[in-house]
């Protein structure tokens, strides 16, 4: 329920503003114009405004965040709020499911797995409508929503005057949305920044003449927004969200305020008008009273913002220009990637042409490296502590009902979210994952005993802030029961990577929990003896029975035995770590061993169920099957040659054309299995099929994940340390491999500052398509083995100390 749907209340009045004061706040706006283009592997640019959300820019700051058109007679900027979501906890578990439970075990174990189906589909799934119906935003599940437009409509002196010379460029090394024009033989600026150290949307409007900057301001939203006057220069937009139950859910504000240099600022109606002004600072911010698993949590939405507009405010641009470089840079710049000198021709190109001439053939190796830091910058943009964690648009929403509630799906998309962030040098931008994931076990614990009668707690396939864990509303789909255990992966490789004992103690009782209801909730199957899970599916998949029928849930599929080996023995070994619950151990280390084992199909390729099902989608996007190549580590070229030719024959089969995050997962799998070529290919395809002209990636439509997913590929294809050598039992080397999957196409390049497990930093370089230096940083002083080609080196380097090896991996 709205509070009220888009009622304006007009004040009239006017405000002029000091101009001293002016001078101070907008120091430095004459300067100038900007360059027209940047470096071409940090620079997004675009010869025209967009016209549509997947051509504008990004901007972020974790929590608040920004689409830019660019428009010359309007600007539009997209405006949204991290935590602005409808909805509200619900009662989405069904009780007493647990009683069907012993049927539909019997019948999967009957092999009568349509008659399960039927049983899972009228007793296993949740109560009510989640987000694949499209309407999360109407009911308790919630959706995330926009929050809304600011609209900027200029006023040439002519109204015929035309723009020319347009530029409009996301510069990623700052952080920074440029827009340059001429119009009436004016040229016109803008720059558009969202600062974290000062949580506020930042727009300054500058001109190359005196008094030519006039426009009007608003502030508009499509339901549930009521605009107000905000003091004599300013908007303030606020309301409340349905909470999917009848009443009010999330309440929120969001506050305008212009100050100009000379010329003069009015407010009429629901209007902010700036006339003849010189230059023109546009400052937006905007809370909410979610009270949640993360997000400021506050209680009040209005002082809040009010709070920070001030405190904006109360800055010059420089100062907050500054600090928000500085902040954002800081994370930014810990990685460089290199791949040679830019076709200068193609890269001068905009965006979008380079991206068509890529998908035409053209070689544009700086194109690459652009796209890679694209998508740390979205991470940047999108995830920061104490925040919510990218969903799957990131923090870009342009509509009330976005696809799938923009929501956090567990069966690939938000772990995939989060692939560059610890090799990529990010680490510190996990926290609102792992919080997510915290959130989850107590809500968790009520579905393990409601559908399984289970100790320890679970979350099936789709989330949100509300605490979410039952199974999807369909059991072709819904009844995956191993999202828990994937994300519990990233947990412990976050420990694998920085080694903090502090994290682990933290992390242990999460993984514990989810270690629990696994171990309660696996049934022996009778052929083998195996320990498997029911009822299950392998993510979205389905296949096909002996009679010829269709069927999606199952037991024991392969991606569910690869999670389990993984989550049990990351168990087994925080226990040991933290010298806790030996018992519980040993109970793991049983169970472990008596796990579904994966195998290989008469035709050579990893089996993705119990049984040899022929599948009516070969083609199928999700490949959770190879999760043991990639995140997982149980397969691999050197240590299970077999399983790994069995990989590469799944991918084969698969294709290498599909969505784009499902394109992403194969180019990691191809990494893992050191093709760099055919990773290379699957890139190719990324960029060329899967890419949006503003770098997106879509699904079709818009989603995220591909975006990081590549990135993290990349950085597969240049260092990977998932290998350990034991050898003893309270002793083992972590395998740093360097360029393990090099293509031909990067004959040249070099990296610096991906991280390695066991608190290793790595830079590389490389010429003629061979290793020509490398430097391995160890924070931690823990021994490693430094492996290229068939090349190994042990560095025993003490804490803080780096270790330079040249082409042989001999010191240097």
């Amino acid at each position: 329920m709205c509070r009220r749907t888009a009622r304006i209340v007009e004040r009239g009045g006017r405000a002029f503003l000091h101009s001293g004061l002016v001078a101070v706040l907008l120091i430095g706006i004459r300067a100038s114009a900007f360059a027209v283009v940047g470096s071409p592997d940090s620079t997004v640019w675009f010869g025209a405004p967009a016209k549509n959300f997947t051509e504008s820019c990004p901007l972020g700051n974790g929590r608040l965040g920004a689409m830019v058109f660019g428009g010359v007679n309007e600007e539009r900027v997209v405006l949204n709020e991290s935590s602005l979501w409808s909805g509200s906890r619900q009662e989405a578990d069904r009780e007493g499911a647990a009683k069907a439970l012993p049927e539909i075990r019997r019948l999967l174990l009957e092999g009568r797995n349509v008659e399960a189906e039927r049983l899972v589909n009228a007793n296993f799934t949740c109560k009510g409508a989640g987000s694949n119906h499209g309407s999360g935003g109407k009911v308790p599940y919630g959706s995330y929503q926009v929050l809304g437009d600011l609209r900027l409509a200029f006023h040439p002196s002519s109204a015929a005057a035309e723009a020319s010379g347009y530029h409009r460029e996301l510069d990623l090394s700052q952080a920074v949305t440029r827009v340059q024009y001429q119009q009436d033989g004016v040229t016109f600026t803008r720059e558009i920044f969202v600062t974290a150290p000062d949580q506020a949307i930042v727009i300054r409007l500058t001109a190359d003449q005196p008094g030519r900057i006039d426009f009007d301001a608003r502030l508009d939203r499509p339901e549930c927004a009521e605009t107000v006057a905000d003091g004599a220069n300013g908007l303030r937009m606020s309301g409340a969200l349905t909470n999917g139950a009848g009443g009010e859910g999330v309440r929120y504000a969001a506050r305008l305020r212009v100050l100009s240099t000379r010329g003069q600022v009015s407010l009429q109606g629901r209007t902010v008008q700036v006339r003849k002004a010189d230059a023109a600072l546009v400052l937006v911010t905007a809370a909410t009273d979610y009270r949640g698993f993360a997000g400021r949590n506050l209680a009040d939405p209005l002082p809040a913002s009010a709070n920070d507009l001030n405190q904006a405010a109360a800055k010059s641009f420089d100062v907050l220009r500054r600090a928000h470089i500085a902040d954002y840079q800081r994370y930014f710049h810990r990685v460089r990637l290199e791949l040679g000198a830019a076709n200068a021709e193609r890269a001068s190109r905009p965006t979008p042409a380079r991206i068509q001439a890529f998908k035409r053939g053209a070689e544009d190796r700086s194109l690459a490296v652009l796209y890679f830091n694209f998508s740390r910058y979205l991470l940047i943009s999108s995830s920061r502590p104490g925040g919510l964690p990218a969903n799957l648009q990131g923090l870009w929403a342009e509509e009330i009902q976005p696809p799938w509630s923009a929501d956090w799906h567990l069966d690939v998309n938000v772990q995939m979210n989060y692939w560059p962030a610890e090799v990529c040098n990010l680490s510190d931008l996990t926290p609102p994952l792992f919080a997510l994931i915290a959130s989850l076990q107590e809500p968790g614990a009520k579905t393990a005993r409601e559908y399984y009668g289970a100790r320890g707690w679970v979350a099936h396939v789709i989330t949100n802030p509300w605490g979410f864990t039952s199974p999807g509303e369909e059991a072709s789909w819904g009844a995956t029961t191993s999202g828990s255990a994937w994300l519990c992966q990233h947990l412990w490789d976050h420990w694998l990577f920085t080694r903090d004992r502090q994290f682990l103690t933290w992390a242990y009782p999460v993984m514990k929990g989810s270690a629990r209801f696994y171990a309660d909730m696996l049934i022996e199957e009778p052929k083998h003896h195996w320990l498997v899970t029911a009822p299950a599916n392998s993510p979205e998949n389905a296949f096909r029975l002996p009679d010829g029928r269709t069927a999606h849930v199952c037991l024991g599929p392969t991606v569910d035995m690869q999670l389990l080996r993984y989550l049990f023995g990351a168990c087994i070994e925080a226990s040991k770590t933290l010298d806790r619950d030996a018992d519980f151990r040993n109970e793991l280390v049983e169970k472990r061993a008596r796990l579904a084992p994966t195998r290989i199909s008469s035709d050579g390729r990893i089996m993705e169920w119990l049984e040899e099902y022929p599948e009516p989608e070969p083609t199928h996007r999700h490949i959770s099957h190879l999760w043991g190549v990639y995140p997982g580590d149980e397969i691999a070229p050197d240590t299970t040659p077999g399983l790994a030719a069995a990989a590469r024959q799944s991918l084969d089969v698969r294709g290498d054309r599909s969505t784009g995050w499902a394109t992403a997962y194969r180019m990691a799998v191809w990494a893992r299995l050191g093709d760099g070529n055919r990773t290379y290919k699957l890139f190719s395809n990324l960029l060329g099929n899967c890419t949006l002209p503003n770098l997106f990636d879509t699904h079709p439509p818009f989603q995220i994940d591909g975006n990081f997913g590549g990135a993290a590929a990349v950085a597969e294809m240049l260092v990977q340390s998932q290998e350990v050598e034991i050898r003893s039992p309270k002793s083992e080397v972590r395998i740093i491999k360097l360029l393990p999957a090099l293509p031909d196409a990067w004959p040249e390049g070099r990296v610096t500052g991906l991280r390695a497990r066991g608190g290793f930093q790595v830079d590389v370089a490389w010429q003629g398509e061979h290793l020509s230096s490398a430097t391995i940083h160890s924070d931690l002083g823990l021994p490693c083995r430094v492996r290229y080609g068939t090349n190994t080196t042990e560095l025993n380097a003490s804490k803080g100390q780096s270790v330079a090896l040249d082409a042989n991996l001999q010191r240097r």
